[in-house]
């Protein structure tokens, strides 16, 4: 049996960022490495690269996700970007929608332990939610899928004039590039690509923002969410 990889001390970096939270980051990253990894939620080989990798690579979204608004983070997995971004934000209402149960399980140990307050762990695909959970400001997403393909189960879940933050890799350009019309006809009325985690994360985090305009997932998407709405509401008069 191959013996554990140890989890690095928190870099000096870490402090800065996660603040009065940081004892919080230390558990959580111990969580990944323990119980993490036995459950099969990340691979052994990233125990050694958790603060600089996950955490700190997805701490560092919250630069650009906006003050006080609603976040769901699709596909969180093992609570990335999600956990690292309600750490260093409480001011955020945030959803973590993960389909697997032993994913849930887990989310939800870690949110009831950390004390997330503001954090609500949700089991489900994101095209079986629409209509089920209120629409947000800001999706986010880490490695869950191509751009074209996150952007189907994304989007549809966003408010009107909201924004999907995927955080990307080195793809980045050419996902965005390939995803252009799917983007299009699905209400994005703007794409960027931002750098962000000066000072504290080498090389910066890649995030793809994706803005949309008052029909997000477009049309074919709104006359769904229109027919779910009104299906929760006979529901709830019953």
């Amino acid at each position: 049996m191959t013996e554990a990889a140890e989890l690095p001390p928190a870099p000096e970096q870490a402090r800065d960022v996660f603040g009065d939270r940081f004892s919080d980051a230390v558990r959580y990253a111990e969580l990944l490495a323990e119980a993490g990894v036995q459950r099969g939620l990340i691979g052994p080989r990233e125990v050694p690269r958790l603060w600089e990798r996950h955490l700190l690579n997805c701490a560092v979204l919250s630069e650009v996700v906006p003050e006080g608004v609603t976040v769901c983070d699709v596909g969180s997995g093992a609570g990335l970007p999600g956990i690292p971004l309600a750490l260093v934000r409480e001011d955020l209402k945030i959803t973590l929608l993960e389909p697997l149960l032993r994913r849930t399980t887990f989310l939800t140990e870690v949110v009831e332990l950390l004390g997330l307050d503001h954090v609500t762990v949700v089991r489900g695909r994101a095209e079986e939610v629409m209509g089920k959970l209120p629409p947000v400001h800001v999706v986010t997403a880490r490695a869950v899928a191509p751009l074209d393909r996150l952007a189907t189960w994304g989007i549809p879940l966003l408010r009107p004039y909201g924004e999907m933050l995927a955080l990307k890799g080195d793809t980045a350009v050419d996902e965005l590039k390939s995803a252009a019309t799917a983007l299009s006809k699905l209400g994005a009325v703007d794409t960027s690509i931002l750098h962000v985690g000066e000072g504290v994360v080498d090389p910066l985090s890649t995030v793809v923002r994706v803005e949309v305009g008052e029909s997000p997932g477009g049309v074919r998407f709104a006359a769904k969410r229109a027919k779910a709405a009104r299906t929760g509401r006979t529901r709830r008069r019953r």
